[in-house]
């Protein structure tokens, strides 16, 4: 695992990056991710308050509960595969392409979710027509993160990665932000009408945020970087089996680093929304409530950590957060279990918080692991693969909990577990950074 893995000769020309574009292609890149991620998000929430008793209605609430969770990480476990084969047409093709494919991919399958009859009106045909859906929506999200984050990166100075690298994070808080505040808004209906079609709305609004996400897409110019490689024909002929081959040591590095910006993410909410309501008895919009003030803190805290790594190095910046998180794991869950409102609101807000640490710098991180000809397919690859792991973490902590008594004490422990992986994954990854040469404008 040493620097020079997969590196490429340099290029005979270097390809020249504009300042002035940096900001334009960055923030299109975060408008487009923020509506893939109101649509990937919608899932998990709708997982842990709907799917299980309206989709699984014929098993008891713990084993609905599990049966919800285990569709939801299908979509994850589709993601490596999206990596794959929106990798190939990024690293090959172009990364405007693969992005305005990914887009519309998601876009439909969410909406189509909003129209799914559920299991009292067709059987079995309903949770596996969702597991599809499921399954599109996670092909579609496995090439979408890789991609903006490669073409953000690519169009901004080097020495301003980190910031560009953290707007297109942003996405993920608005995202939350969004479909939370969409959840909180129909859990004001009836309970009847919530079950009837009050759950639909927000599904249903993936249609017309797909006009407008295209819309912004097809304004984004391609990469210069990619560019470059196409002039110099330096395009990989299979990127993702390079990878596996030239630079699997960087691959396991990118995995860990991105770890706990996904896995930590979906304990602290998709199974604390299920455990606040099915285990604490507590009240669906308070522990919705939670996760909309912890995405407001959490997109300041992306911001700072941003800048920040463009001074420290966002290899050291994942090493702290990683360290952060696992010390105050225990301690989170301690305040849950108060049943408090505050407390319990104060601990979704903190543990986003300290793994956003991570989370803020994990693109500019793993674009600067692979060399350009691989980058799009390794940061892909990387971060979906932990996504692929991360999907059924809230299922190990739900059945984790269900062995053990349905104490508390199993979540903290494999968000510690989680939390420390990536410790690792910033460790090496700040040794293993290879930048690109440009010339700013």
């Amino acid at each position: 695992m040493q620097p020079s893995e997969a590196t490429p000769a340099p290029p005979s020309e270097i390809p020249t990056v504009s300042g002035a574009d940096a900001g334009k292609i960055a923030r299109a890149a975060f408008v487009g991710t923020a509506l893939e991620w109101y649509d990937y998000f919608l899932f998990g929430t709708a997982a842990a308050i709907v799917f299980n008793r309206l989709f699984f209605t014929t098993l008891d609430p713990t084993a609905a509960t599990l049966a919800a969770f285990a569709t939801f990480g299908v979509g994850f476990a589709a993601r490596p595969l999206g990596a794959v084969l929106f990798g190939f047409i990024g690293d090959r093709v172009g990364r405007r392409p693969a992005l305005l494919i990914t887009i519309v991919m998601i876009g439909c399958a969410t909406g189509l979710i909003g129209v799914l009859p559920d299991f009292g009106s067709i059987g079995l045909a309903a949770p596996i027509m969702l597991a599809i859906l499921r399954l599109m929506q996670g092909l579609a999200v496995g090439g979408e993160w890789g991609g903006a984050m490669t073409i953000a990166v690519e169009h901004a100075p080097i020495e301003k990665r980190g910031r560009y690298a953290a707007l297109v994070q942003v996405g993920s808080p608005v995202g939350t932000l969004m479909s939370s505040g969409a959840f909180a808004l129909v859990l004001l209906l009836p309970s009847e009408a919530f079950d009837s079609w009050g759950w639909r709305l927000p599904f249903l609004a993936a249609f017309p945020l797909l006009l407008i996400a295209l819309y912004i897409r097809l304004k984004v110019e391609e990469s210069p970087i990619f560019r470059e490689l196409v002039k110099l024909e330096e395009r990989a002929k299979i990127p993702a089996l390079e990878v596996f081959r030239n630079a699997w040591g960087r691959l396991l590095v990118a995995v860990a680093a991105a770890f706990l910006g996904v896995g930590g993410f979906y304990v602290m909410t998709t199974f604390v929304i299920s455990y606040g309501t099915v285990t604490l008895g507590l009240e669906r919009g308070l522990m919705v409530n939670a996760t909309l003030v912890a995405a407001v803190f959490q997109i300041g805290v992306v911001l700072v950590m941003g800048r920040l790594s463009e001074r420290v190095g966002p290899g050291r910046m994942t090493l702290l957060g990683g360290l952060v998180t696992a010390a105050a794991a225990f301690p989170l869950f301690w305040l849950i279990d108060t049943r408090n409102p505050a407390a319990i609101i104060l601990a979704v807000t903190l543990g986003i918080a300290f793994l956003s640490i991570a989370y803020a710098v994990t693109g500019a991180l793993l674009t600067e692991l692979f060399p350009p000809h691989l980058r799009y397919s390794g940061v892909a690859l990387g971060y979906n693969l932990a996504g692929a792991l991360s999907g059924f973490l809230p299922f190990i902590a739900v059945a984790l909990q269900g062995a053990t008594g349905g104490g508390s004490w199993t979540a903290a422990l494999l968000l510690m577990a989680v939390s420390l992986i990536t410790a690792a994954g910033g460790f090496f990854g700040e040794r293993l950074r290879v930048k690109d040469k440009a010339i700013v404008q």
